[in-house]
Parts: C-alpha cells; sequence; structure tokens
C-alpha cells in the first residue's frame, strides 16, 4: 500500500504554549518504529510532521508582539521542520535524508525504496494539506491523520460529554462538523484543515482518524482494524 501519514506534532512534543519545551528521544523513536516495521513489510510512506508544542507556543508569542496571521504560519512552519528533522534522525537509514518534502513537485527527487519525511510549507497552507496533496501525487491508497483525538464526533468531545464518534462518515459530513465544531487558524486548524478535506474528497482518497497516542492503531489503519473514523465518498 502507499500511505501518507500526518502525524501530529502534539504527539511528539505536547501541545501548551508553555516557554518551556524539551523535546524527548524516546518520543521520536516511538513514532519512528511504526513506519520502519510497515515500510519493512513493503509499504510506501511518507510522513508529515506537525509543528506540536514549539509551533504553538511560538505562535503565541508572535500574536503577542502583533505579528501577522503569515509571520504566525511561518513559525508553524519552521517548527513543522524541526519535527521532520527529528524524525528523519530517528527513522535513520529508512528514511531519505536528503530534504524535507514540502510541495507535490517534491516528490520527483524521492529515493526510491525510502521513508519520505515532510513538514509545512507556506502561510495558510496546513501539514494536513500538505499530507493531502503528497497523497495525491503519489497515488496513495489511504490518508492516515493521526493525533490525540481518537476519531471524528458529531460534536466537539472535549465541551459535549455525549458527543458521539463515528464510525464512518463521508467528507460533506466532515466538512460541515470541522465547520461547525473548529476554527481554522494558524495552530489551531483543529480536527483537519478544511482544504485538505476538500482535496482529499477531490482526489477520492480515504482518509482514517485515529488515536495516534497509541503507534499500533497506525498500523491497524492499514488492515481496517483501528477503533478511529473512515472517512470516504
Amino acid at each position: 500500500m502507499k500511505i501518507s501519514l500526518s502525524l501530529g506534532g502534539s504527539l511528539l512534543t505536547g501541545k501548551t504554549t508553555e516557554p518551556y519545551v524539551k523535546l524527548s528521544p524516546d518520543k521520536y523513536r516511538r513514532y519512528a518504529g511504526t513506519p520502519k516495521e510497515l515500510h519493512g513489510q513493503g509499504h510506501e510512506i511518507m510522513v508529515v510532521c506537525g509543528g506540536g508544542k514549539p509551533a504553538r507556543h511560538f505562535i503565541d508569542v508572535s500574536k503577542r508582539l502583533g505579528g501577522s496571521r503569515d509571520i504566525q504560519d511561518l513559525l508553524g512552519v519552521k517548527a513543522s521542520h524541526v519535527n521532520a528533522l527529528l524524525m528523519m534522525s530517528a527513522l535513520g537509514d529508512h528514511a531519505d535524508q536528503t530534504r524535507i518534502y514540502q510541495r507535490g513537485s517534491d516528490l520527483r527527487y524521492a529515493q526510491k525504496g525510502k521513508i519520505l519525511v515532510g513538514g509545512g510549507y507556506r502561510p495558510g497552507s496546513s501539514t494536513d494539506y500538505r499530507a493531502v496533496i503528497f497523497a495525491e501525487k503519489m497515488g496513495a491508497d489511504l490518508i492516515v491523520n493521526a493525533t490525540d483525538v481518537p476519531g471524528v464526533y458529531d460534536r466537539n468531545p472535549k465541551k459535549h460529554a455525549d458527543a458521539v464518534k463515528l464510525k464512518k462518515l463521508t467528507f460533506d459530513q466532515l466538512e460541515k462538523i470541522i465547520n461547525e465544531t473548529t476554527r481554522q487558524a494558524p495552530g489551531e486548524y483543529g480536527l483537519f484543515d478544511l482544504k485538505a478535506v476538500r482535496l482529499a474528497k477531490k482526489a477520492g482518497i480515504p482518509v482514517v482518524f485515529i488515536d495516534g497516542r497509541d503507534p499500533e492503531e497506525i498500523k491497524r489503519a492499514f488492515d481496517g482494524t483501528h477503533s478511529g473514523s473512515l472517512v470516504e465518498g
């Protein structure tokens, strides 16, 4: 299979805006283990890293300084590149070590037989959107979105205790839920970037939303035994 994995930066770094950021090598090793295993089984994998806690901290400081939305977005992009480089370090020889993939056209430089690692590109373009662009360019069978949220809910589960997780839904349903429950802003694209939803729908590539706090769920997304949500159609 060909898979594009959008790996939430909060899984690697945490997501608060506290100024003290301590990155753990063990976290990166843990999340590199699953792509290594799947790669060893012959799957083609793109891993796109989000910015996580450092991104949110830098964006918060920029807001306090009166920084523009573009500057805030660029800080998130740079933070995602740090995570991408650390993920490449953890993947070692399994990964293409020559570049952080940022644009779909970059795939023409891809090293065959290697895991590709991507990050953000420019303001107004989240790492979710990058993951979908790469998926389209590589002819992926599946997009996996791994964050600290167990799936797609009919309402925000952090605000509504009775929110129901949806096992299957359409892209139109997902777009409606995102519009109703999240605010799209630098570092705050919520469940998924709306542009990414629309592109995935246009490309006809299913998206699985899983609880990435358990890296085993990434493997389960491959065979459909995950506990998250499948979006297609």
